[in-house]
């Protein structure tokens, strides 16, 4: 069996979360063992919350759930691309189907979409 490597970026790997039919990257996050092993058991994507330091199953909040459909690794068994099927709006906690919904056009980030969702309607006010 082809073991991840944890042992760079103090046990962490990173994740790109990848909406299974359209291609696009919704969000990157990062998994430890536990959020890895909680991943592959539930079914559901679980990452490990660097700012909070503890686990999270993306979803638990909104409702927006990302269900597993295939995990692949890089060359380097340090990296992982999940597939998901997205059960919601968005993915991202702003409001947004994708957490990349900046663009740089002329030296000037720009928001390139709209929101799909309110975010204080799920999460409440944030201000």
């Amino acid at each position: 069996m082809l073991n991840l490597d944890f042992t760079k970026l103090d046990g962490l790997l990173p994740a790109v979360v990848q909406d299974a039919k359209s291609g696009r990257v919704l969000m990157v996050g990062f998994m430890n063992e536990d959020a890895w092993r909680k991943t592959l058991e539930s079914g559901n994507v679980t990452f490990y919350s660097r700012t909070r330091n503890k686990l999270w199953m993306k979803g638990e909040s909104s409702g927006h759930v990302l269900r597993v459909r295939d995990i692949a690794t890089d060359c380097d068994t340090d990296t992982l691309l999940i597939q998901v099927d997205s059960l919601g709006p968005g993915v991202c906690h702003n409001g947004y189907q994708s957490c990349f919904y900046r663009s740089l056009k002329d030296g000037q980030w720009l928001e390139t979409e709209t929101p799909t969702y309110d975010p204080n309607a799920v999460y409440g006010a944030t201000k």
